[in-house]
């Protein structure tokens, strides 16, 4: 079989059991974060993950209005557009993202996004966790 192979490897490794997190079970309204400029609903679903991890992986949405607030980044990050638009900024660019587009953040750099159009902006933010 060719995945045998495979299987003993999974099987000597060190690494700790998948885990599997239902959105549904992380879910909170909340404001939104650096600068509380309107209200989200967050879905950390990262910090269901038993300890310890490498990465956040969240999936926020920015009410109509709502906004994260500028705030300087020590890492780099990740903003992945599910629905909604959204004026996101980086070191005083501003770009306008659309459901499917990605705005790659990098270390140093003073970023934050903001909600625009009509209905709520759905992302997924993604980043590594300080060792």
């Amino acid at each position: 079989m060719i995945l045998a192979p495979f299987l003993l490897a999974a099987a000597a490794s060190a690494a700790p059991p998948m885990a599997v997190i239902d959105e549904k079970d992380v879910i909170r309204e909340e404001p939104t974060p650096h600068g509380k400029i309107g209200l989200s609903t967050a879905y950390r679903i990262s910090d269901a993950v038993p300890q310890p991890r490498r990465m956040e992986f969240r999936k926020r949405i920015l009410h109509v209005g709502s906004a994260i607030g500028l705030h300087p980044i020590a890492h780099d990050e990740v903003y992945y557009v599910l629905s909604g638009t959204g004026d996101v900024t980086s070191d005083g660019e501003t770009r306008s993202l659309t459901p499917g587009m990605t705005a790659y953040l990098y270390d140093g750099a003073i970023v934050g996004i903001k909600q625009t159009g009509v209905e709520p902006l759905a992302l997924i933010i993604s980043y590594p966790v300080k060792e």
